[in-house]
């Protein structure tokens, strides 16, 4: 592991002391004047206040975003004007993109080039869906004699959009983009810990010109403000982006009203490398996999499965390389790995790590907190690697989160293919080798919904995103996610000389 502190991104002072909540165009404080302090992680200082949504803001949310979507014109416009607006938002977007940058660093405390690269593919995520929504349309089916049918596709309605703290832009963006290019509108909810990005967001919505009430934020806890719009009778669509726990009950809540429900849930992703693989591209893709974000995704591949042939060669690079990675100041072009969330979240982090350790593995490295010079007071942990692990331990099975990784050897093709799927989750895997018949052979086999080959990413707009098993359903970031926000309508008419008398009377 490695410490610098060198700055080289020009802090702007970009970020607000006070921030509102946006409710049917209009910024508001929460109706009893409760805020929320928003921490910078790295430093755990306190960069601004949000409101303290209430379920009376909440109510108002959804009402705003009702009258829009029953009485406004925004699901009226043609798609080309909604096209329009949303490439404006997108471009605004470029516009503000150091803004966004620093808001996103400051708020989470990543690295500045994660920051950047995910901004950058929020900017992405709207062109894509400004252009998909053009050719997003309904079908003329084949029927029997003077019978027309053709179907229409239609918003779904007032759409609860609650996303997670480890992407605050870019999961907006996977939500907001394809629901307004439907025509819907929403009622955002952002993590109470990273809610500053995803208000700047919905200012954008207006001045882009999208009408008041069809983007709403509040901004509050999940179990007051998520909670009331999951069950409220006049939302249409929950979308969610989180833990497997709370999405259960989720889904729980939602069934009550019948609510349309997309669930992009955790995961504890493998990581397969054969022994005919680059071993180089491996190893700089595995150390990807895992540490990007520090840890904190849900595809991260955090299960390692290294062919016993090579796997004292890939780990001595893989070892050496993660205790090089740069811990730091994450204005710093050159920081690796930003800091955890969390208090909280490092603890938790540290609790599996210890469990492993009582458990009887090897930390090979890392394994600990750490203080870094200039922010001893923020939340550092060490990328950390675990061997002599068996399928049943905690840190194998259950989603910690952070940077760590547990790595085992194994023998044979199918042997992999076991152990991979051998987990209650199935969103993302990796697979690494020159052989293309095997890459196809075990990518068949592989229970997950995104499979990686000889590559690290996971994701571009227009790829589907989502998971098998506990990892939730629904795919997001694709031209098929429209389909999530819009309903089938089918118009059957008969256009025949003679009336149809089907009963005979």
């Amino acid at each position: 592991m490695s410490v610098q502190t060198k700055e080289t991104f020009e802090v702007k002072g970009v970020i607000r002391k006070e921030y509102e909540m946006v409710i049917n165009g209009v910024r508001v404080v929460s109706s009893n004047g409760e805020t929320m302090a928003i921490y910078n992680p790295a430093t755990n200082e306190v960069i601004a206040t949000v409101p303290k949504a209430t379920k009376e803001d909440a109510e108002k949310a959804v009402q705003a975003a009702r009258e829009a979507f029953d009485h406004g014109k925004w699901r009226h416009f043609p798609v080309n004007k909604r096209s329009r607006i949303i490439n404006k938002m997108a471009a605004i977007m470029r516009k503000r993109f150091h803004e966004l940058v620093e808001l996103e660093v400051l708020n989470t405390g990543k690295s500045l080039t994660t920051a950047q690269g995910q901004v950058m593919q929020a900017i992405e995520d709207f062109e894509f869906y400004a252009g998909a929504i053009v050719g997003h349309r309904g079908q003329v089916n084949n029927v029997p004699g003077a019978f027309l049918n053709y179907t229409r596709k239609e918003p779904v309605g007032v759409c609860a959009q609650i996303i997670p703290w480890n992407y605050p832009l870019m999961m907006a963006a996977w939500k907001v983009a394809p629901a307004i290019a439907a025509g819907c509108s929403i009622v955002l909810k952002p993590a109470s810990l990273t809610p500053l990005t995803a208000i700047v967001l919905t200012e954008i919505c207006q001045e882009a010109g999208v009408p008041n009430g069809v983007v709403n934020i509040v901004t509050g806890a999940g179990a007051t403000v998520g909670d009331y719009l999951v069950e409220h009778e006049q939302v249409n669509k929950v979308a969610f982006t989180g833990s497997t726990e709370i999405g259960k009950n989720i889904m729980q809540k939602a069934s009550s009203t019948l609510k349309r429900v997309t669930l992009e849930l955790g995961g504890k992703s493998p990581n397969i490398v054969f022994q005919d693989a680059d071993i180089e591209s491996a190893v700089n893709g595995s150390l990807f996999g895992i540490f990007y974000n520090t840890g904190q995704s849900c595809e991260a591949r955090s299960r390692l499965y290294v062919q016993e042939d090579i796997y004292d060669a890939f780990m001595e690079k893989f070892v050496e390389r993660t205790k090089q990675l740069r811990l730091g100041n994450p204005m710093d072009q050159t920081t690796q790995v930003g800091s955890i969330i969390s208090r909280s979240q490092l603890e938790t982090i540290d609790a599996y790590v210890q469990s492993a350790k009582e458990e009887g593995a090897t930390i090979v490295t890392g394994g600990c907190e750490v203080k870094i010079e200039g922010f001893e007071k923020g939340h550092w942990y060490a990328p950390t690697i675990i061997t002599n692990v068996t399928h049943d331990m905690k840190v194998v099975q259950e989603e910690i989160f952070g940077p760590v990784v547990v790595v085992m050897p194994f023998k044979t093709e199918k042997e992999a293919i076991q152990l991979a799927n051998d987990t209650q989750y199935g969103l993302g895997s990796a697979i690494w080798t020159t052989d293309q018949a095997r890459a196809t052979r075990v990518a068949n086999q592989i229970e997950a919904g995104i499979v990686m080959v000889n590559c690290p990413f996971s994701a571009f707009p227009g790829t589907p995103f989502g998971g098998y098993k506990q990892s939730g359903f629904g795919r997001e970031l694709c031209v098929e996610t429209l389909d999530l926000y819009t309903e089938d309508k089918s118009i059957l008419s008969y256009y025949g000389a003679r009336p149809l008398n089907p009963l005979g009377v």
